[in-house]
C-alpha cells in the first residue's frame, strides 16, 4: 500500500513534534551560567549601553535544572530596563547561586541552547524573566521590570525565594 500525502504530513509532523519536546526536555548544553557580574560602564539612565549588561561564565548555557528551579533572564543590550533588572538579578545572585540554576539570554545572540528556551517562555518584551521549579512548572513568567525603583530587590527577592 502507498503512504498519501496526507499520512506524510502526520508522520512529518509527530516526529518534529517530539524532536522538539525531546529538545525542551534535554540538557543540551553545559554546565550553568556562573560568576554572574553587572558588564563595565552601563547606563542606568538611558540607552546608550552598548554592551550586554550581564558578564559571567557559562552564559551560553540553555539548560533547566532537574534538581533546582531554574531563572532565565531575557535582556539585550541598549535598554536601560534591561540594565536595571541585570542590577537587580547581579546583587541578589551571591545569595541564590548554590540553590538555583541561572541562564542568561542576550537576545541578540542567543546559543542554540537557548533557542528552545526563546521560543517557550519569552513573549517579545524585555526585560523578560521566567522561573521554573524543579518538577518543570512555570512559577513566573513575566516581562518588565520587578521594581519601580532602581536598586529595589525586594520583589525579585520574594520571586526567588518562592522559587527554592
Amino acid at each position: 500500500m502507498k503512504p498519501n500525502i496526507k499520512t506524510i504530513t502526520i508522520s512529518v509532523s509527530i516526529v518534529v513534534t517530539l524532536i522538539f519536546a525531546l529538545a525542551l526536555a534535554a540538557e543540551v548544553s553545559g554546565p550553568p551560567a556562573t560568576d554572574l557580574k553587572l558588564a563595565p560602564a552601563l547606563s542606568f539612565a538611558d540607552d546608550s549601553s552598548p554592551n550586554f549588561p550581564i558578564e559571567g561564565k557559562n552564559l551560553s548555557d540553555g539548560s533547566i535544572a532537574a534538581d533546582h528551579a531554574t531563572v532565565i533572564f531575557f535582556g539585550t543590550a541598549n535598554c536601560w530596563n534591561t540594565a536595571r533588572e541585570a542590577e537587580r538579578l547581579v546583587q541578589l545572585y551571591p545569595r541564590y547561586k548554590d540553590k538555583l540554576r541561572f541562564v542568561i539570554v542576550d537576545l541578540r545572540s542567543p546559543s542554540p541552547a537557548q533557542r528552545a528556551l526563546i521560543a517557550r517562555y519569552y513573549h517579545g518584551y524585555i526585560p523578560t524573566i521566567a522561573v521554573i521549579d524543579s518538577s518543570g512548572k512555570v512559577l513566573y513568567d513575566r516581562a518588565g521590570e520587578t521594581a519601580s525603583e532602581r536598586g529595589d530587590t525586594s520583589n525579585l527577592q520574594k520571586l526567588l525565594d518562592s522559587a527554592r
